[in-house]
């Protein structure tokens, strides 16, 4: 099918159910997004409005701290240097020092006198000028000048937004008067060429995810911490110049843990920060600066040595970004291989041939779960399995088709320590597939990993399940084509997500356990996302990884649930069942996805309704 019917399709199929279930009211409003996003003027749409800026100016901030923001200055081209320095004094908040150590040429004497003439009519612009010494020296001298409690980093070519400090200053408040008060706080980013009017592409980042972290640097801008804490961990470290920042935001995590296991840092939703695009700036790629790439891999080497975990750096699918090659038990995990099926033996023996040809990991049983098969030829087949294939074997299921009831059938059989939920209709691509797997669910707070799962034409099918797209739960990226990075580096990087599919899910027996498995009233759908949802509500954590690549030839056993009545009700009922036991707004606002995507798409383009954005600082 062609790919965009089969999109236009999924969303008029969504248009109906919204409706139905929310009113028109609820569909028109979408509807009316859907149109202005394609129709209306996208110039400064990350920019808060006019009232709300106003608002921010006449409101008394005097109890926000004073944020410091660290800025080395080399050779600043004047336009540049002129629009960071407006930016910040342009500020709707005046709870702000700027700390700037120049490390210029003689050539560039002008960068001085610009900042010097600056500071004489405002004290809040502090200067220095020192000996270019690397990035991460020359900011730990702009820190020296710091006078408040908390510090920020900005780059000398890029702005901040009109009410960067506003916001962040209102958040450390608000979190102080709560008895919260953030260490480390970051925000949302947009790229631009010529102004931020005319930014062309934000970065809306999730809330704290670990996993993600260790792969690329997703933090980023703006990042402002409490100079106590950046003092703690001696600030930035020259030998990780090109990623220094990373370096200091994973050592930063380290010593906040260290005091409290839980405690992670704050993700403000706005596009606080303008990271300027040109030929030499890392916002244009990392091949503008090989040496980012060995930069990053030391900064995650380290932080690993730190935390007393085992494994070994190497650089990732895309230029500048990290895989962690898990160290794993000897011996290792035994897995077992839970494999539901209902005759199509044809399905299955490809999934076996292939699980037990191109899977390196040494320790793991198969049970196959028959339930329900009516063909004889299914069950002369289950007769050849232990004599072709190792510590497989058969368990019969009886009762009606129930996935949750026959995977939970299948563990009173399993004998290992962790549990794949497979399904039959998947082939094996990546040989390291399975240790992948299990190097990530054996992480202090992961309790289970997913993989990616690709349809036959090579487009994806499964690379995380973001909950609240399409009103309950869709796949991120799905549609994509294999190879592609996707957004943010989401598809490249190993990554923290809400839930995964089913159709391969790793996870640690005695969680499964704990949580009494999958629950049976969901019979078919949305029990993988159920139990990730209590798995998560447990304090624990959910992996994805694009290191265990599988091929799925989706539900072929069971039939599409749209085209059949009683299916659809089942599943709509299913749908809702969903909503009762985990509340509409924990399921529309999945924190590994940002307010400010569409629920719409899984593709991670915009929302037409950016009211977090215009409204900032009016209601956090």
């Amino acid at each position: 099918m062609n790919l965009k019917l089969k999109r236009m399709r999924e969303l008029l199929g969504y248009a109906r159910t919204l409706t139905k279930e929310q009113g028109a009211g609820a569909m028109l409003h979408r509807a009316a997004g859907f149109a202005a996003r394609r129709l209306l003027p996208h110039r400064g749409r990350y920019l808060p409005s006019k009232k709300a800026l106003a608002a921010q100016r006449a409101e008394d901030t005097s109890e926000f701290p004073v944020i410091c923001i660290l800025t080395p200055l080399y050779n600043t081209p004047p336009k540049y240097l002129e629009r960071f320095l407006g930016s910040v004094q342009a500020q709707t908040c005046g709870r702000w020092q700027l700390c700037l150590a120049d490390a210029s040429d003689e050539a560039h004497a002008y960068v001085g006198e610009t900042v010097r003439r600056r500071a004489e009519a405002d004290p809040r612009i502090r200067y220095r000028k020192i000996d270019n010494a690397g990035i991460a020296a020359n900011t730990n001298a702009a820190a020296q000048l710091a006078e408040g409690p908390y510090l920020a980093l900005a780059d000398h070519d890029d702005e901040l937004a009109p009410h960067a400090i506003y916001t962040m200053g209102r958040a450390i408040a608000e979190g102080e008067a709560a008895g919260a008060k953030p260490q480390f706080l970051y925000s949302d980013e947009a790229l631009f060429r010529r102004t931020p009017k005319d930014a062309y592409v934000g970065h809306f980042k999730p809330d704290y995810a670990p996993e993600y972290l260790m792969a690329c640097n997703y933090i980023c801008h703006l990042a402002v911490f409490e100079k106590s804490l950046f003092e703690a961990v001696g600030g930035e470290r020259p030998a990780c110049d090109g990623a220094q920042d990373h370096d200091l935001f994973l050592r930063m995590m380290d010593e906040m843990q260290r005091h409290d296991p839980a405690a992670a840092p704050v993700h403000l939703p706005q596009v606080l920060y303008y990271w300027r695009v040109h030929a030499a700036s890392t916002s244009g790629g990392t091949g503008a600066k090989p040496y980012v790439v060995q930069a990053a891999q030391k900064a995650v080497a380290d932080h690993l040595t730190a935390a007393g975990r085992k494994g070994s750096v190497e650089e990732g699918k895309f230029s500048g970004l990290c895989h962690v090659r898990w160290e794993l038990p000897d011996p290792q995990p035994l897995v077992s291989i839970l494999i539901p099926n209902k005759d199509h033996t044809d399905d299955l023996e490809k999934c076996l041939h292939s699980l037990y040809a191109r899977t390196n990991y040494d320790r793991f049983e198969v049970i196959v779960i028959e339930n329900n098969s009516t063909d004889k030829a299914t069950f002369d087949y289950y007769k050849t399995l232990p004599q072709r294939y190792e510590d497989c074997r058969v368990v019969r299921y009886e009762g009606g088709f129930n996935f949750s009831a026959i995977n939970n059938f299948g563990r009173k059989a399993a004998k290992g320590d962790f549990l794949l939920l497979l399904n039959n209709d998947v082939e094996i691509l990546s040989h390291d597939w399975l240790g992948e797997m299990v190097g990530e669910a054996i992480q202090p707070g992961v309790a289970a990993c997913g993989a990616m799962l690709y349809y036959p034409d090579d487009t994806i099918q499964h690379a995380g399940v973001i909950t609240g797209l399409g009103g309950y739960a869709g796949h991120s990226h799905k549609y994509h084509r294999r190879g592609a990075s996707g957004y943010m580096f989401r598809l490249a990087t190993v990554q923290d997500y809400s839930a995964v599919t089913a159709a391969c899910l790793l996870v640690r027996t005695e969680v499964y356990d704990a949580l009494n498995g999958l629950d049976e009233e969901f019979t078919v759908a949305f029990n993988d996302v159920d139990f990730c949802l209590r798995i998560r509500e447990a304090g624990w954590r959910i992996a994805w990884t694009p290191y265990a690549e599988l091929y799925h030839y989706e539900s072929k056993s069971r039939g599409s649930d749209e085209k059949d009545p009683v299916k659809k009700a089942r599943f709509d009922a299913e749908r809702a069942r969903l909503y009762a036991r985990h509340g509409r707004e924990n399921i529309l606002r999945d924190p590994y996805y940002s307010p400010s995507l569409s629920l719409d798409y899984e593709d991670f383009r915009e929302s037409a309704d950016l009211r977090n954005l215009k409204n900032a600082g009016m209601q956090l």
